[in-house]
């Protein structure tokens, strides 16, 4: 364990972690408005970027569904963890139900979210992103002038740990909006360790390391807003990619489909259930875990008609801590299959490329 100085030290961490940049572009909600037949050219993906394969009518339509109170309490809870430790090695994505997360909360944050990305393009230029950084209104993962663009405008913010926040952009929130993302940023990182304390039990990896790594988590968060497209079949909401960090939370602000991970070869669509959480493994638990759990490669697809709007939680471990596989399972019978890094480097390296399924990832495997 962490003496009682290096704690501390932890957290009078520099403030203003910055893991990258990203090229600005125009807002594909304001396109949208033009009532345009046609979407521009930089919007049209390659085909290449929308692996085509139909789904598979044997699979299963639904992620599995973890109960979390039947996981921590009852005579069901040890049958409940090994249907998590499956979901999270056979699917990489699972749903949440009975969370105990406040329902008034969830509502509220989703009238505020939904509020603050359908701000006047006047007031959302004051939170942009600059050119130095990625936090703000924009998009992630643009490093060329020519690169193909998601119809997807984002919201990109550090929310935990506190120190690490960038005040200039914070500070600029609604009030109303800071106020409740606070309450909503604890009780997401609440919902994660438990599940992460519970993955270490089915993985057999030792509390003690586990806590450790996620003393001072390192939280993201960001807001999606998927316009209406006109041409939905020649777009892609968000390209197809694992997510870097440990544990995603999604929450979907309505009920509109658009998410798809891809199962054995197929793109099988996920349609959250109401109140729930989707929940998704990210590179960083893959790693932790030495390959037992899988990241998974999941896309956003959009529609003729309808808007789409969700909420990604991203939790990972202490920014400052070293990624790798946990030190507690490994041994000559389970030797590493991922090398050892800074979890900093880790992320400032995936976010300085085009997204492109899990290549980041394979980047470190051990041959």
């Amino acid at each position: 364990m962490l003496d009682k100085s290096k704690r501390n030290m932890e957290k009078e961490a520099p403030k203003g972690v910055n893991l990258g940049k990203s090229i600005i572009v125009p807002s594909v909600k304001e396109l949208a408005k033009e009532s345009i037949t046609n979407i521009p050219s930089r919007y049209v993906v390659e085909n290449g970027d929308q692996p085509d394969h139909p789904i598979n009518p044997s699979l299963p339509l639904s992620v599995p569904v973890i109960d979390l109170q039947r996981l921590l309490h009852g005579d069901s809870k040890d049958s409940e963890l090994n249907k998590l430790h499956l979901a999270c090695k056979e699917w990489g994505f699972f749903q949440v139900t009975n969370h105990g997360v406040s329902i008034s909360l969830l509502e509220t944050f989703k009238l505020e979210v939904t509020n603050f990305l359908k701000l006047p393009m006047e007031e959302k230029k004051k939170l942009w992103q600059t050119e130095d950084n990625h936090e703000g209104f924009g998009q992630l993962f643009v490093v060329s002038e020519d690169q193909k663009l998601d119809w997807c405008d984002m919201f990109f913010l550090i929310t935990l740990p506190p120190q690490l926040r960038k005040p200039e952009l914070y500070n600029k929130l609604p009030q109303n909006l800071r106020v409740t993302m606070e309450a909503y940023v604890a009780a997401v990182k609440g919902l994660a360790q438990t599940l992460l304390n519970q993955m270490a039990k089915a993985l057999g990896i030792d509390e003690g390391e586990m806590t450790e790594l996620f003393n001072e988590e390192y939280q993201t968060m960001r807001m999606n807003y998927y316009p209406p497209c006109p041409e939905p079949d020649k777009a892609i909401g968000l390209t197809p990619h694992s997510d870097a960090n440990a544990l995603t939370v999604l929450y979907q602000l309505n009920d509109i489909g658009g998410l798809e991970i891809k199962k054995d070869g197929n793109w099988v669509p996920v349609m959250p259930l109401e109140n729930a959480f989707v929940l998704n493994v990210g590179d960083a638990l893959e790693i932790l875990s030495n390959g037992i759990y899988r990241s998974i490669e999941h896309k956003a697809t959009v529609n003729s008609t309808k808007e789409r709007i969700s909420i990604a939680t991203f939790n990972s471990p202490n920014i400052d801590s070293e990624l790798g596989p946990a030190k507690s399972i490994i041994g000559p019978f389970n030797p590493p299959v991922f090398r050892t890094q800074p979890l900093i480097q880790y992320y400032k390296e995936f976010f300085a490329s085009k997204l492109n399924g899990k290549s980041h990832l394979e980047a470190i495997r051990l041959q």
